[in-house]
């Protein structure tokens, strides 16, 4: 890895990262007591040649009201710069979802929402990160016409999302997604790689692009849930036959995760809905130990397709692409 010195990196306002900590003690008990912070790439290129909207400009919701890991301002800020320059508008919220709130508005981002502030992997959570009115207000909106992209990682994320994702007839592993075969070697096993020579990448308009600049061929994750789409959904990151569930809720050994994904994508009544098992795919920046780069997480990964990933789902959930 390239060193941090050269690098100018700017720390989120909760510096120290203790999710990815969890997920070393997960994957690597030894680094437990390691001291181990996010930050984001200040450098990672968020231009775009040729925007997607230059005349009208479709308004996101970033969800931020619900103890909410990832902000627009935090964590995802290259993600929504990179989605700002290709022409989309983006508004953080702050309020309960309601009718009236989500009105005017096409898109709403959920990412990592939490039931509880500084919530982590080892709290056995199982609490809903929003109430039922809530979840009736977004299940509406979607159906009259909205789209919604609903980010939930591993525990407690999958949890904390259950209630909303159920009602769009996606069920959540809620626990860790991971495979022995098909992992990203300097990583971890919760690491996956989902390619075109694996064939856990699917066709779909978001993987297939509006033409070849655009063709995801490869995608890594950092460690993320399972998911299972409703009745008619497209897989768009599809977990192999050697992916497994660990601590997945009820089951005390790790469960075959084969024929579930970790992206999906379908259409709910007049709306679009895209459902992601992982945040960091989306994200770019560093993890530090003990204030040493470690490595890099997200779009700036190298030889990933993440960043054209992330347009192609707006793409199609603004209606760009059918």
């Amino acid at each position: 890895m390239i060193g941090m010195h050269n690098r100018s990196v700017a720390r989120n306002a909760a510096s120290v990262f203790v999710l990815i900590t969890s997920l070393l003690a997960f994957a690597h008990p030894s680094h437990a007591q390691t001291k181990v912070e996010r930050v984001v790439d200040v450098e990672f290129d968020v231009s775009v040649a040729k925007p997607a909207y230059k005349n009208k400009h479709p308004k996101v919701l970033f969800d931020e009201a619900h103890f909410n890991y990832h902000t627009s301002a935090g964590l995802y800020k290259p993600f929504v710069d990179l989605i700002t320059n290709d022409g989309y508008r983006v508004t953080p919220n702050k309020q309960p979802f309601s009718a009236k709130g989500l009105d005017g508005f096409d898109i709403l981002l959920i990412a990592n929402a939490r039931s509880a502030e500084d919530q982590t992997p080892t709290e056995k959570s199982t609490e809903p990160a929003f109430t039922k009115d809530e979840c009736d207000a977004v299940y509406d909106w979607v159906r009259g016409g909205g789209s919604l992209l609903l980010i939930a990682d591993h525990a407690p994320f999958g949890a904390a999302a259950e209630m909303l994702a159920v009602r769009f007839g996606v069920d959540m592993g809620k626990g860790w997604a991971v495979d022995e075969v098909h992992y990203e070697k300097s990583g971890n096993k919760a690491w996956l790689v989902f390619t075109r020579e694996n064939n856990l990448l699917d066709d779909h308009t978001i993987t297939n692009g509006r033409g070849e600049t655009e063709r995801i061929k490869r995608i890594i994750t950092f460690a993320g849930q399972s998911l299972k789409g409703p009745e008619g959904s497209t897989v768009l990151f599809k977990l192999s036959d050697t992916a497994k569930d660990q601590n997945r809720p009820g089951s005390p050994e790790p469960a075959s995760a084969k024929g579930r994904a970790q992206a999906v994508a379908f259409k709910s009544g007049k709306g679009r809905v895209v459902v992601l098992g992982e945040a960091a795919m989306l994200s770019a920046g560093f993890v530090l130990e003990d204030g040493k780069e470690k490595y890099r997480v997200g779009m700036n990964f190298p030889g990933v397709d993440n960043r054209q990933f992330g347009l192609n789902v707006m793409h199609w959930l603004s209606g760009l692409t059918k």
